[in-house]
């Protein structure tokens, strides 16, 4: 059972969420944004937990005067799976890609958002060159098949992209299933990128696909592990494509996959990205849907909140 709020509460639904710069950051936030008297909560709960709990926990958030909403990380397709009852609307992309990173609520009803496609977009793009994938070619391999990762590759089958889109997408990923469910999803909006899925129940069969891949290739850890779990989805071994990028959804914790990249840095000369923007606009956006205020992608206020972030680390 969960304790009712008090006053007006924002939780954050995760693995480790106690360790998470946003319980440092999000109460100057809530100050710079005028959101009075409110506080933010963690749930921790174990990865693909019991459907029971994330029911429980939706439930909760529901039916309590003053929870006002959540964002969810790591348990966004599970959660959604053990509570699709629970709401009362979802948007287009929660829909098509069957999971929820933000949970609000308005005159009494329950609204599931799926913003990944969109923040992982938003950050791309804040450290991608222009027409990167017309001048290079290059392809992008995607470590892990879970929220995350189905997001950021819906992201970039966008129609609105046109050419500018990567040679070829691969996938990787421990469990069959996720890889199967993802290919479900881009089975109805590819918009003809070449995908290739592959089952690595190991990080030396991951080593394989990197070793191969194009000069300037995207490599991406959308696994959580090196935060939420120790390790990394590849060994030392695997050897990252010349003049490529290397980007970690995670900001925090062991980041050996960050650390794997950082050893090759000079050799291959890599491009080396963390979570931290990833960080900045999955809260923002998720943030505007709960208080249901307006919050700019970029601009003025957006740079005072990334600044204030920024203070925090």
């Amino acid at each position: 059972m969960y304790t009712p709020a008090s006053k007006p509460t924002m939780y954050f639904i995760g693995v480790t969420t106690g360790k998470s710069s946003i319980m440092k950051v999000f109460p100057k936030w809530a100050e710079f944004l005028n959101f009075g008297d409110c506080e933010i909560k963690g749930i921790d709960l174990k990865w693909h937990d019991d459907p029971s709990k994330y029911h429980e926990v939706v439930e909760f958030i529901k039916n309590d005067r003053y929870s006002l909403g959540a964002l969810v990380t790591t348990h966004k397709i599970d959660l959604l799976n053990a509570s699709l009852d629970l709401f009362d609307e979802l948007d287009d992309f929660a829909t098509v890609m069957g999971e929820v990173s933000g949970i609000s609520k308005l005159q009494k009803k329950l609204y599931g958002h799926a913003k990944d496609p969109i923040t992982s977009g938003l950050s791309l793009e804040a450290f991608l060159p222009k027409d990167y994938w017309i001048q290079t070619g290059a392809e992008v391999f995607i470590l892990g098949a879970g929220g995350s990762s189905i997001a950021l590759s819906s992201y970039f089958m966008k129609k609105e992209h046109g050419k500018n889109k990567p040679s070829k997408i691969i996938v990787s990923n421990r469990s069959t299933r996720r890889l199967e469910e993802m290919k479900k999803i881009h089975e109805k909006i590819n918009t003809g990128i070449p995908v290739e899925y592959y089952f690595t129940p190991n990080p030396e069969d991951s080593d394989l696909i990197v070793n191969n891949l194009k000069s300037g290739s995207l490599v991406v850890n959308a696994t959580g592990l090196g935060k939420d779990a120790p390790g990394s989805p590849i060994t030392f071994n695997a050897r990252f494509p010349e003049k490529g990028i290397a980007w970690d959804f995670n900001y925090r914790g062991e980041l050996v996959f960050l650390n794997q990249a950082r050893a090759q840095q000079h050799d291959r000369n890599l491009q080396i990205e963390d979570g931290w923007i990833y960080f900045i606009h999955g809260w923002t956006r998720v943030i505007a849907e709960v208080f249901h205020v307006d919050i700019p992608v970029k601009g003025p206020m957006f740079d005072k909140l990334s600044e204030i972030a920024a203070s925090t680390r």
